[in-house]
C-alpha cells in the first residue's frame, strides 16, 4: 500500500489506509466544517509532514486539508466524473478516438510541459511521454485523435542545433506517413524561443501547421499551465488550418487565454510567470480562448519561397552568439574563429548595436579570414542602427551586418541553418527575409509593457 500512495506517512498514511484511497484517485473528501471537495489524491514528498493529504481540485490548483479535519473519504472510481480524471486508470491508446474526427500528431521532446514531479525529492524530471501527457489531459479527445510519438525526452538547455535537425527531419517523416491536420511539439521553455525560430526556417513549405507549447509549471504542481496550455495549442493546430510555426503559451495570468505568437518573433522574457512568452516588434497571430475559440488578431506570412529553400533540416553547430560588455576581451572572438573554427558569430552589441574599438578591429580581421559576423542589439525592442553614430560606421566598414531587428536567439538559429544548408552565401541569406524574422516596419500599437506584443 506504501506504494501507492507515495510520500504519505503518519496519521495521513493511516488515514488513507483506513479509507483504502490511493494516490491519483479521485475521492470525494467530507470536512468536520460539512464542506464537500473533489479532486485527485497526489503524491507527497518523502520529507513533508504527514499530517496532511493533497488533493488536485478541478481548477488545476492542489489543496493540503489537515488529517484531523476530515470526516470520511468517499471513492468515485467508476463514476461518472471520475471516468476522464482518475490519473489510475487508463486506456488502450489505439481505442481512443476523437469526437471532432480530426487527427493531432503530438510530439513530446521533454521539458516542464512533459514532466512530473519526483515525490521524494520535489524535483521535477522529463518522465512524461506524450502517451501520458494525452491520458492525463482527456479533454484531447474532444479535440482531435492523437497520434504521440517520443522523439526526445530532455530539458531544452541540452537541445542543440544537431537537435534541432533531428526534429524537423522527425517531423516532416511522420506527418507523411500519418497526415495529421496539424501537428503539436511539446518542449521545455528555456530555449523554445530559439527551437521555434529553427523550426520556422527548417519547415519551410511544410503544409501543416506546427504549433510549439510548453509550460512554465509542470502538471503535478499547483496552478499548472500544462493542461490549457497543451489544449489550447492543439485546438489550434487541428482548426487554423495555417501553415506555419506557432507558439502556444499563456496570454496573461487568467486561466482562459492562450496567445498565439510567431515562431520567429517570440522570446521568454521572464523566469517563472505563466505569460512569459511575448511577441517583440510583431502582432500575435491568435488568440485562443477556453481552448475552443480562435481570435485572429494578424495575418501569418505566407510567402513565395523558391524551392532551393524549402524542407531544409540542416543545422551547423559551428556557429556561435556572444555578448558585448564593458571590458569585453577581443581575443574571445579570435578563440572562436581560430580554436574552435566557428564560421559565424552573432554578437549583441549595446543599444543601435554598438561595440567596443577593440571589437570593431578584431571584427575586422576575423572578417577577412572568412567569418561571417552580424550584428543584433541587446534591447529588446527596435531596429540596429549602425549609420547613427561614428563607431556603428566603423563597425560595418570592419564587415559587421546589422540584422534590422532580428533578435539574438532568432539570428543564433538562422544563422545556423544557412551555414548548415547554404554554404557561401552566409551574408546574402542572413539579409533575406523567410518567415518573418525581421521587418522594416514595427507596428504602431506595439508597446513595451508587461503584454510585451502589438495587440
Amino acid at each position: 500500500m506504501e506504494s501507492a500512495v507515495e510520500g504519505y506517512r503518519g496519521p495521513a498514511l493511516d488515514l488513507l489506509r483506513r479509507y483504502g484511497t490511493k494516490a491519483g484517485q479521485y475521492v470525494e473528501v467530507l470536512m468536520s466544517d460539512g464542506q464537500t471537495l473533489r479532486g485527485l489524491v497526489i503524491p507527497r514528498y518523502q520529507s513533508a509532514d504527514d499530517r496532511h493529504i493533497v488533493l488536485k481540485l478541478k481548477s488545476g490548483y492542489n489543496v493540503g486539508l489537515d488529517v484531523r479535519t476530515i470526516t470520511s473519504i468517499k471513492s468515485l472510481s467508476g463514476g461518472t466524473e471520475n471516468a476522464s480524471n482518475d490519473l489510475s486508470s487508463s486506456k488502450n491508446e489505439s481505442e481512443k478516438t476523437s469526437l471532432s474526427g480530426k487527427s493531432l500528431l503530438l510530439i513530446s521532446t521533454g521539458g516542464t510541459i512533459a514532466s512530473r514531479v519526483d515525490y521524494r525529492s520535489g524535483a521535477v524530471f522529463p518522465a512524461l511521454s506524450a502517451a501520458d501527457l494525452y491520458s492525463s489531459v482527456p479533454e484531447l479527445d474532444k479535440i482531435a485523435r492523437i497520434e504521440p510519438e517520443v522523439v526526445f525526452s530532455i530539458t531544452s538547455e541540452n537541445m542543440t542545433p544537431r537537435d534541432w535537425s533531428t526534429l524537423s527531419s522527425k517531423i516532416i517523416d511522420l506527418a507523411s506517413a500519418k497526415n495529421p491536420d496539424g501537428v503539436v511539439v511539446m518542449m521545455g521553455t528555456d530555449t523554445l524561443g530559439y527551437a521555434s525560430a529553427a523550426l520556422s526556417f527548417s519547415l519551410l513549405g511544410f503544409k501543416f501547421p506546427v504549433v510549439i507549447v510548453g509550460a512554465q509549471r509542470s502538471s503535478d504542481r499547483p496552478s499548472s499551465d500544462a493542461a490549457l496550455n497543451l489544449r489550447s495549442a492543439a485546438f489550434f493546430a487541428v482548426e487554423s488550418k495555417k501553415p506555419g510555426v506557432f507558439v502556444a503559451m499563456h496570454r496573461n495570468e487568467s486561466d482562459n487565454e492562450i496567445a498565439i505568437h510567431r515562431g520567429t518573433r517570440v522570446r521568454k522574457n521572464h523566469t517563472s510567470r505563466r505569460d512569459a512568452f511575448q511577441s517583440i516588434d510583431s502582432h500575435l497571430i491568435a488568440t485562443v480562448r477556453d481552448a475552443n475559440q480562435i481570435q485572429w488578431r494578424a495575418d501569418q506570412i505566407t510567402p513565395n519561397i523558391p524551392v532551393e529553400y524549402l524542407l531544409k533540416t540542416k543545422f551547423d553547430s559551428s556557429v556561435a552568439l556572444v555578448k558585448f560588455h564593458p571590458g569585453f576581451d577581443p581575443g574571445v572572438l579570435d578563440y572562436l574563429a581560430d580554436q574552435k573554427q566557428i564560421k559565424g558569430i552573432i554578437v549583441e552589441g549595446t543599444g543601435l548595436g554598438h561595440v567596443s574599438d577593440g571589437v570593431v578591429s578584431k571584427i575586422a580581421q576575423i572578417n577577412k579570414a572568412g567569418v561571417f559576423v552580424g550584428i543584433t542589439s541587446q534591447c529588446i525592442w527596435g531596429h540596429v542602427d549602425l549609420f547613427v553614430y561614428g563607431p556603428g560606421r566603423d563597425l560595418i566598414s570592419a564587415g559587421g551586418v546589422p540584422l534590422e531587428n532580428m533578435f539574438a536567439e532568432t539570428a543564433f538559429a538562422k544563422l545556423s541553418w544557412v551555414v548548415g544548408n547554404f554554404p557561401g552565401r552566409t551574408k546574402e541569406l542572413m539579409l533575406r527575409e523567410f518567415i518573418g524574422e525581421f521587418n522594416a516596419r514595427i507596428p504602431l500599437s506595439s508597446k513595451m509593457s508587461r503584454s510585451g506584443s502589438a495587440q
